[in-house]
């Protein structure tokens, strides 16, 4: 018994003897070696979770502007004269820790019909300061009215080596817009 266990522990050593050999490598090729792969490893490393958080971040928005739209859509902000700012902070209550509340930006504007309906992505202007310097439209409608509502967030991008970079605003941020089309019910 005692021999079948020592042969199979020699078996197993042996192949452990790979990263002991590594271990013990006095000439230092194993290390440059590692240098050459290590860098493009982290760089991938780093963009591979960034780029998922982004896309994390905008499914959420998508999800957490679908249900705040709906306060639009059945008359309740409306009938609550409620504003851009209340709509703001209520849109997020609806999200979780994933957003700083300051910086979203709202844009909500009727139309008669679908056809005029503009869901274009909005250009974002900065003054000197760095601050946005748009004016964003407060205009849920009435009953029957098309409405387009926009929440936008700006998604702050880390420059990952090797020149990964996400960001599309001048800023070095990322411009998460999520959009919603419907028509108003009759409230």
């Amino acid at each position: 018994m005692y021999l079948a266990f020592a042969h199979r522990a020699a078996r197993m050593t042996r192949h452990l003897r790979p990263c002991g050999d590594f271990l013990r490598s006095r000439t230092g090729g194993a290390a440059v070696k590692f240098a050459f792969v290590a860098a493009p490893f982290f760089a991938l490393l780093v963009a591979l979770f960034q780029t998922a958080l982004v896309f994390f971040a905008g499914r959420v928005l998508d999800v957490t502007t679908e249900e705040a739209s709906r306060y639009i859509l059945t008359g309740q902000a409306q009938q609550s004269n409620m504003t851009q700012a209340g709509f703001a902070t209520w849109v997020c209550g609806k999200t979780f820790a994933l957003f700083n509340c300051n910086n979203f930006m709202i844009n909500v504007q009727n139309y008669t019909d679908f056809a005029s309906a503009s869901t274009a992505m909005p250009t974002v202007t900065f003054n000197q300061a760095g601050q946005v310097s748009n004016t964003w439209a407060w205009s849920p409608g009435n009953p029957g009215d098309i409405v387009v509502v926009q929440v936008m967030y700006q998604w702050p991008v880390v420059l990952g080596p090797l020149g990964f970079n996400l960001s599309n605003l001048s800023n070095g941020n990322r411009l998460l817009v999520s959009t919603a089309v419907f028509k108003n019910e009759p409230y």
